[in-house]
Formats: structure tokens, C-alpha cells, sequence
């Protein structure tokens, strides 16, 4: 572990790192500990006694945040000429086909989430090296590849993130930002706890949720208790 930076360590004097706090309580530490001059990310890690590499036991998923994400998400939309218009009006950022795949196909990756309709998958699929290490392909399981354009670049502007555990078992994803109200932090991260209860596999033994934390941007984490998660 590298050094620890004079915030940091201040930081740590601010809260017992191995006290278990309720989500909101989490919350309020999150913003006496956070010291970036920017409004940073706050993150949920969730610990799942799941092995990923048996493919019965992917967790992946997508879940509306009830308070989004307060981010600015920019949607790229690769549709046919008669479905531009419905994307455009629904807000997403960029609207087009073969102009964007050339785009792509020499490097250009400046959007945070891509939609696209099954009836071009084939030449969206060519992208796959691209795309997928940035996190980018379209999939349907994500809601990303429809012929409804214009209701799913809604969904994403509206809070509609996917997830997917990584190989350590563990699954990492936003529920916020810090100047987020601690209820509007709390009630988002219980909308991802929720759903990765509802996708347990029926093959995964033992405890499915094994350590849940919170976390800002550039911040310590800071331990759920876990009896105070409703269904859990």
C-alpha cells in the first residue's frame, strides 16, 4: 500500500474505520472525510459469495438509482434514419450510424453509454474490440440493444446504470454524489442492494452478501452493517 497523503491520514482521524454504520449514517461520514475541491463520486462496493467464473453464478444486472446518478451521462444512439428523431428528442447526445462507427473504429470512445437496435447489430458488432474493454458494447441484457431508442436513452439520462460482478466476486458501482442528500444516498444504495438480492443464483451456497461498503471519490471506505440492510 503506498504512503498515505496528509488528507488521508486526516480523513482516517475522522471516523472509526472499523465501526459498521447504517447506510445514511455511512453517508454523513462520507461527507466529513471527503476532502476533493470537485463534487465527488460516491461508490458502493458489495463483497458476493459467488464464484464469477462459473457462468451460473454471473451476477449482472441493471437497476434505476430513485435519485440517478448526478452525473452527466452523454448517449451515443447507432439507429437507422427513421428511429434519429425519437433519440433525439428523448436527449441522447450523439445520433447516427455508419458516421460514428467509422468514428469508433479509429478510436474515438468520448461517451459513457452507447444504445443501438438489433436490426444493425451486425455492424455494431465489428466494434467488439473496442468497445467491450472500455465497457461500451451494447448488450440486450443491459437494455442498450432495443428497437425502443428513444424510452431507453430516457432510462440511462434518468439514473439506469448496469453492473457486473468482476472476477474477485465483488460488484462496484455509483450511487451518487456527495452533495446528495444522506436519505437520497441511502435509498440508492438499498435500490442496488435490492437487486442484487432479487438476481442471487440458485447456484451460489453459503452467505450471497458477504461485505457491503461506501466509499467517495479519493475517500477511505467505510463498513455497512449488515443487519441494518432491509432483505438482507
Amino acid at each position: 500500500m503506498g504512503k498515505l497523503t496528509k488528507k488521508q491520514k486526516e480523513a482516517l482521524l475522522k471516523y472509526d474505520a472499523t465501526q459498521a454504520y447504517t447506510l445514511e449514517q455511512a453517508a454523513d461520514v462520507l461527507k466529513t472525510i471527503s476532502y476533493t475541491k470537485f463534487d465527488a463520486s460516491v461508490d458502493i462496493d458489495v463483497r458476493l459469495g459467488v464464484d464469477p467464473r462459473k457462468a451460473d453464478q454471473m451476477v449482472r444486472g441493471v437497476v434505476t438509482l430513485p435519485h440517478g446518478t448526478g452525473k452527466e451521462v452523454r448517449v451515443l444512439v447507432l439507429c437507422t434514419p427513421d428511429k434519429e428523431a425519437e433519440a433525439k428528442e428523448a436527449g441522447a447526445d450523439y445520433v447516427g450510424l455508419d458516421e460514428y462507427i467509422q468514428k469508433i473504429e479509429q478510436g474515438w470512445t468520448d461517451v459513457d453509454v452507447i444504445i443501438t437496435m438489433p436490426s444493425v447489430m451486425a455492424k455494431v458488432g465489428r466494434l467488439g474490440k473496442v468497445l467491450g474493454p472500455r465497457g461500451l458494447m451494447p448488450n440486450p441484457k443491459s437494455g442498450t440493444v432495443t428497437p425502443e431508442v428513444g424510452k431507453a436513452v430516457k432510462e440511462v439520462k434518468a439514473g439506469k446504470i448496469d453492473f457486473k460482478v468482476d472476477k474477485t466476486g465483488i460488484i462496484h458501482t455509483s450511487v451518487g454524489k456527495v452533495s446528495f442528500g444522506n436519505d437520497q444516498l441511502a435509498q440508492n444504495a438499498q435500490e442496488v442492494i435490492n437487486t442484487l438480492v432479487r438476481l442471487k443464483p440458485s447456484s451460489a451456497k453459503g452467505t450471497y452478501v458477504k461485505s457491503i461498503h461506501l466509499s467517495s471519490t479519493m475517500s477511505p471506505g467505510v463498513i455497512i452493517d449488515k443487519s441494518t440492510i432491509p432483505g438482507l
